[in-house]
């Protein structure tokens, strides 16, 4: 969320920011809602003012006959409080609703464009895998080495479903646990946290109002996380914490459930697009100061990329367009592996950084040297999410025999195997 203030100050910046994220939203509207709020504020304190001032006069007068007279006058005037009382109600449903859906303001650098197809390029990293032989998918590779059933998955599950069976779900372990070995040595302190968060958790991270359709929600109103992002910001909320603390670093490792809603259509078999799935996610909280928010954005996205490159899996890195941001980012970076079969790059994490627009909501504050209160700035990023990384390890790491060459760095955590056969 943004500072209602700012917003005022800067209504053109804001407005060319929404538009540039291709959201619609009408600045000028807002400003006219934010005056008629303060307008009754102010008229509903003067009233409340002028209440008080007669009620200590009634206390003090001695003639009966002017009590009763103002009594009556000041009951009229609390019935009027009550009435711009009701109608301030309303400005601030309609205030408040406004208020967050205005999108954060993307950074000068993010370039311009409607949806992922339009996302630029700054980094390629490794040869893209040929083979002398023609590839097998990760599905046709996972059923016939019985890493995964599918059919059984949807059976069970339905759409979207899938089971990781032998080798499928010790390839899964396997990478969680070098994972862990691989950021824990990046000095963060790692957090296993709920899966299962308060509906408040996701205005504090912006995934509402924009993303009801694409979570899962109990039947008492709380909903399921679709990153260990939301309980993470959620860590800290309402508190105040020092200088001194910053920066907080965590790794927090959850399930997460995504219902895939705006993806009819897209990527229906396979492990690409499913609406469970595990994940590591860095998440950061620093001062407020632009330049430390982008050190550390670089740092997070820097982290994943030697990751990936450490299973030697062929990337690129592009910056995600306007269009492609969601409405708290300021700016975000995917990183995409190669997928052989397919002949295309595929998204395997982001990183992104979004200053105050998340810890205002979460009201995630610290002193900062002067002794004054600021909104901390937050930073997330992925570490690694399984099982899709499933789908550019097996593609790319498949031999002609039909066998799956194990990763150098995995081979330690799959028992010292060299293949999957």
């Amino acid at each position: 969320m943004l500072d209602i203030k700012f917003i005022r100050e800067n209504r053109n910046i804001v407005q060319e920011g929404a538009k540039k994220k291709h959201v619609d939203i009408d600045i000028g509207k807002l400003i006219s809602l934010d005056d008629q709020r303060l307008k009754e504020l102010k008229e509903i304190e003067d009233l409340r003012s002028e209440v008080n001032r007669v009620s200590n006069d009634i206390a003090h007068d001695q003639d009966p006959a002017l009590k009763i007279q103002l009594i009556e006058e000041m009951c009229a005037v609390k019935e009027e409080i009550k009435a711009k009382e009701e109608k301030l109600k309303k400005i601030m449903e309609e205030w408040q609703k406004m208020m967050l859906e205005v999108p954060n303001v993307p950074d000068i650098s993010v370039p311009e464009g409607e949806n992922d197809e339009q996302n630029q390029e700054i980094k390629n990293w490794g040869e893209k895998t040929k083979f002398d032989f023609e590839p097998k998918d990760h599905i046709e590779l996972m059923t016939a080495l019985k890493m995964g059933d599918f059919e059984r998955g949807v059976k069970v599950h339905g759409f979207r479903g899938y089971f990781l069976t032998n080798a499928g779900a010790e390839l899964s372990f396997a990478i969680w646990n070098y994972a862990l070995d691989f950021f824990m040595k990046k000095n963060f302190n790692l957090i296993f946290p709920p899966a299962i968060v308060k509906k408040n958790n996701f205005y504090g991270t912006g995934h509402l109002p924009a993303g009801t359709d694409d979570l899962y929600w109990t039947q008492d109103g709380d909903g399921l996380i679709a990153t260990a992002e939301i309980p993470l910001m959620g860590f800290h909320s309402g508190e105040i914490l020092s200088i001194e603390e910053l920066p907080k670093r965590y790794i927090g490792f959850s399930p997460c459930y995504r219902r895939e809603a705006g993806a009819h259509g897209k990527d229906i078999k396979g492990l690409i697009r499913v609406n469970e799935f595990f994940k590591f996610e860095q998440l950061i909280l620093c001062e407020a100061n632009h330049d430390t928010s982008v050190k550390f954005h670089e740092e997070l996205n820097r982290n994943f990329e030697e990751f990936i490159e450490s299973l030697n899996l062929p990337y690129r890195t592009v910056s995600a367009c306007g269009g492609d941001l969601g409405r708290g980012h300021v700016k975000m970076y995917d990183v995409e592996a190669w997928v052989p079969k397919e002949g295309k790059y595929r998204e395997l994490g982001s990183a992104s950084y979004f200053h105050d627009f998340q810890s205002r909501r979460c009201n995630i504050r610290y002193k900062d040297k002067e002794g004054k209160t600021r909104y901390v700035h937050s930073l997330n990023a992925t570490a690694v999410a399984t099982p899709r990384i499933l789908v550019s390890i097996l593609e790319n790491y498949q031999q002609a025999d039909g066998s799956v060459k194990i990763p150098e760095v995995l081979k330690k955590y799959m028992n010292g195997r060299d293949f999957i056969k």
